[in-house]
């Protein structure tokens, strides 16, 4: 396996592969210096280049874990040394423009699945990862449609690949990929950034008070906001047009919202409120719950780095 970008998703698809027994050799490919240092010292990789062709060559999967921006040109620096039958992944969170620069990119000679885990903290870097990240979650693929039997062959490989490592695979349109995390995921965060970044603008509230006085709520905003800057800028950028659909409908509901409560329509208030808890308690019940289990949230981002 080669994993070009080693932050947190592409440490802990290396660091849970170990664990599982799915992988022989592990290459990586990585642009900075000092994460190559790093990975290098974690002792989770075979081989550590900055040299994303030399990362690729021999491969039999190759996971792209770079920001969704980066992917194509990454792409484009390995594509030389993919070898005939390679499957090239990725772990981005959006999938429409992810799968037109890897295909753009690659030879018509290996296979290009899209993927996205649904899994991740607000932690980055190559000591982040840890083995556990992807126990009980989502992995969703997004294949293209390819009548050939070696792609359905890779297909399959790859969804036994990601459930050898704990998670659950599923199938989707990458179209609809982006609709749907766009709700579940980047308006979260969109928002999370903008609230916190009010409370900071607030010249009648300091710094200290914002901090100082964080109910959980806020506290739970703060931890978002507190993601991958590079990774974000690069997210809603690449799916504009899916996040602005759904950031008009919940500009529309955040207006009626207001309206009830200028009003006292306290019914509505307690109708939203409800559906609302019945959504949480739903997502607790199905495991998704992204506090429990606590893999790793406590614990020094560098420990338990497994070696080859």
């Amino acid at each position: 396996m080669a994993v070009i970008g080693c932050g947190l998703i592409g440490s802990s698809v290396i660091r849970a592969a170990r664990a599982a027994g799915a992988v022989g050799s592990v290459a990586v490919g990585e642009t900075s210096p000092a994460h190559r240092a790093q990975i290098t010292a974690l002792g989770y990789a075979d081989l550590v280049t900055g040299d994303m062709a030399e990362a690729v060559a021999d491969a039999d999967l190759v996971v792209f874990a770079v920001p969704v921006l980066a992917m194509g040109p990454a792409a484009n620096a390995a594509a030389a040394a993919l070898k005939p039958g390679a499957t090239v992944t990725d772990v981005g969170s959006v999938k429409v423009s992810v799968g037109d620069a890897l295909r753009a990119a690659v030879p018509a000679s290996v296979y290009v699945i899209p993927g996205h885990p649904i899994a991740g903290s607000e932690q980055s870097g190559p000591a982040a990862g840890f083995a556990e990240l992807f126990q009980g979650r989502w992995v969703i693929l997004t294949p293209q449609v390819d009548d050939r039997t070696e792609y359905a062959d890779a297909v399959r490989q790859l969804s036994d690949f990601w459930t050898a490592l704990g998670a659950q695979v599923d199938i989707m349109d990458a179209a609809h990929h982006d609709l749907v995390l766009a709700v579940t995921s980047h308006l979260p965060h969109l928002i999370a950034y903008n609230i916190v970044g009010t409370a900071a603008d607030m010249e009648e509230v300091t710094r200290a008070e914002v901090m100082k006085y964080s109910a959980g709520g806020f506290r739970d905003f703060t931890r978002i906001a507190a993601s991958d800057p590079t990774m974000w800028r690069d997210i809603f950028l690449a799916n504009k047009d899916a996040v602005l659909e759904i950031l008009g409908r919940f500009t529309e509901d955040l207006q009626a919202l207001s309206r009830s409560i200028r009003w006292g329509e306290g019914d509505k208030l307690f109708e939203l409120f409800s559906r609302t808890r019945d959504i949480r308690q739903g997502i607790v019940a199905a495991g998704q719950d992204s506090a429990e289990p606590n893999f790793g949230r406590d614990r020094p981002a560098s420990d338990g780095a497994p070696k080859p």
